[in-house]
């Protein structure tokens, strides 16, 4: 296992006081959570237990919809061997990742690879605050890794505050 830590968002703080690094709320109430920029936690022996890991500063609780983006060569199927679990202070979602939306030419995928959202549930946030969302995924891959070498890539999962 190793871990690692990007940081290239704007919505990413890095405190050097308590050296932690924070993702911020976006001002519309949604969260973006970047692989690339998460600490990871992998294991080539059994990658099924390939975790990533964001502190979230939530500043307008509430439900929110949360969606799973992948990279991937065929958006029949995403070729996900486990099912995909995202906690967000024990509130847990999870599933086996299908494409409920195909976005093409979407920044940071490249042609002939598509990227492929997946509807993973809604969840309730009731306070703001800081607070540790973990993904574990087989899928969740070394930077240097593309779709090329296996079928798909998860990139991110994106929670959005839904309306009445």
């Amino acid at each position: 296992m190793f871990s690692c830590n990007i940081v290239q968002s704007p919505n990413v703080q890095y405190d050097e006081q308590s050296e932690i690094t924070k993702v911020m709320q976006n001002p519309d109430g949604s969260i973006a959570l970047h692989v690339n920029e998460a600490e990871h936690y992998r294991d080539v022996k059994d990658p099924s237990t390939n975790t990533a890991e964001w502190n979230v500063v939530v500043s307008k609780s509430g439900r929110f919809d949360v969606w799973l983006s992948s990279a991937t060569i065929d958006t029949t199927d995403l070729g996900y061997k486990n099912k995909v679990l995202l906690n967000v202070h024990n509130n847990i979602l999870e599933i086996q990742p299908v494409a409920n939306k195909v976005v093409k030419n979407a920044s940071g995928v490249k042609s002939p690879y598509f990227r492929a959202d997946s509807f993973m549930g809604s969840m309730y946030i009731q306070d703001t605050g800081l607070y540790s969302v973990h993904i574990i995924s087989d899928k969740i891959l070394p930077e240097d890794v593309h779709p090329v070498n296996e079928k798909t890539k998860l990139l991110s999962v994106v929670l959005t505050p839904t309306t009445r």
